[in-house]
């Protein structure tokens, strides 16, 4: 099986911190000249957080690594390496690892959602929405609204504190209080140093557009016209991985950007070989092509208008399609 063969493109740890070497000293020299162009030239400091931002959705990609076992070929240094990149992404490691876990063993599975994954409603349960409930459901899956607001809020705001879920849960209380606390001096220090303004202007505009990218990549990776969803005793890990993951296409440079995870067919199959690797596999294999949709940078701008699961047609459809037969 495919699976089985990706497990030879494990970590390299001269790879990874390559990688590493790659990804954070320019990502610190890049956030203090935002934070000293951020004082007299502030667009200049928005121009910059661009690459910045980049840069961050990098580091993520590296966390989430960790968090699968593939960035090293330790457990203990996966996770403390996860921990302490958890700082810039303002993720907690601990209870991000874990639902993301769920989401790996349940994407596409219509009786298994709401862990780790966009919320997604069939044509039917839409329907049986009251008219409230569907204006809810409408502004959550509008990109204005999850996107633009919703992204930065949930990374910035709801991740520092514990509730629901992750209030029960022990490891994620845990996790989630365990990086406040060290948020206090990794950012107290040098708002102390330079100026609360400075150390704010330099990082919320890289973590806001970081932000954006993230979600609009998580997005696209799932929601298309053909995506994968069966009912659990249909459902298929195999069939979900590359059927229900897109590969999606970027430029070389924003790939680089994105550790290679528009190659999601792939790490959904065998999530643990690292993203510097990803590509590797996808030489290798080329029965693949042709399995996993492949999504183009302007075709994953029409991904938006995709906001329900039409069992019947088994497809991702409008809110127009939904009203029209509901209309009939």
């Amino acid at each position: 099986m495919l699976a089985h063969r990706f497990r030879a493109y494990g970590a390299d740890w001269r790879r990874s911190l390559f990688q590493l070497a790659t990804t954070l000293p320019p990502f610190f020299l890049l956030l203090a000249l935002v934070g000293i162009a951020s004082r007299d030239h502030f667009w200049l400091s928005l121009l910059l957080a661009l690459p910045a931002a980049g840069l961050l959705v990098r580091i993520f990609i590296i966390q989430h690594d960790c968090g699968h076992g593939s960035f090293l070929r330790s457990r203990r240094a996966n996770d403390a390496l996860g921990r302490m990149l958890s700082v810039l992404t303002l993720t907690p490691y601990g209870h991000w690892k874990q639902g993301h876990a769920i989401h790996h063993a349940s994407s596409g599975n219509l009786d298994r959602r709401g862990r780790g994954d966009v919320e997604t409603l069939t044509v039917a349960e839409y329907r049986a929405l009251s008219p409230l409930g569907r204006l809810g459901y409408r502004l959550y899956r509008n990109p204005l609204v999850m996107v633009l607001l919703g992204a930065p809020i949930n990374f910035i705001v709801l991740q520092r504190i514990p509730r629901g879920r992750s209030f029960r849960e022990v490891e994620a209380r845990r996790s989630m209080l365990a990086l406040d606390a060290a948020l206090v001096p990794v950012f107290g220090l040098p708002m102390a140093i330079f100026g609360v303004g400075t150390v704010l202007l330099a990082y919320l505009p890289v973590m806001i557009i970081a932000s954006w990218i993230g979600n609009w990549l998580f997005y696209v990776q799932h929601q298309y016209d053909d995506a994968y969803w069966e009912r659990d005793k249909e459902w298929s890990f195999h069939d979900a991985a590359l059927r229900g993951s897109s590969y999606f296409e970027l430029p070389k440079i924003l790939q680089w950007f994105s550790g290679n995870i528009g190659l999601h067919h792939v790490h959904h199959l065998c999530s643990r070989v690292p993203n510097y690797r990803l590509q590797e596999c996808v030489d290798a294999a080329p029965e693949l092509r042709g399995i996993a949709k492949r999504i183009s940078l302007r075709e994953s701008l029409t991904c938006w208008r995709l906001s329900l699961w039409d069992e019947e047609q088994r497809l991702m459809v409008g809110f127009r399609h939904a009203d029209v037969a509901r209309a009939v």
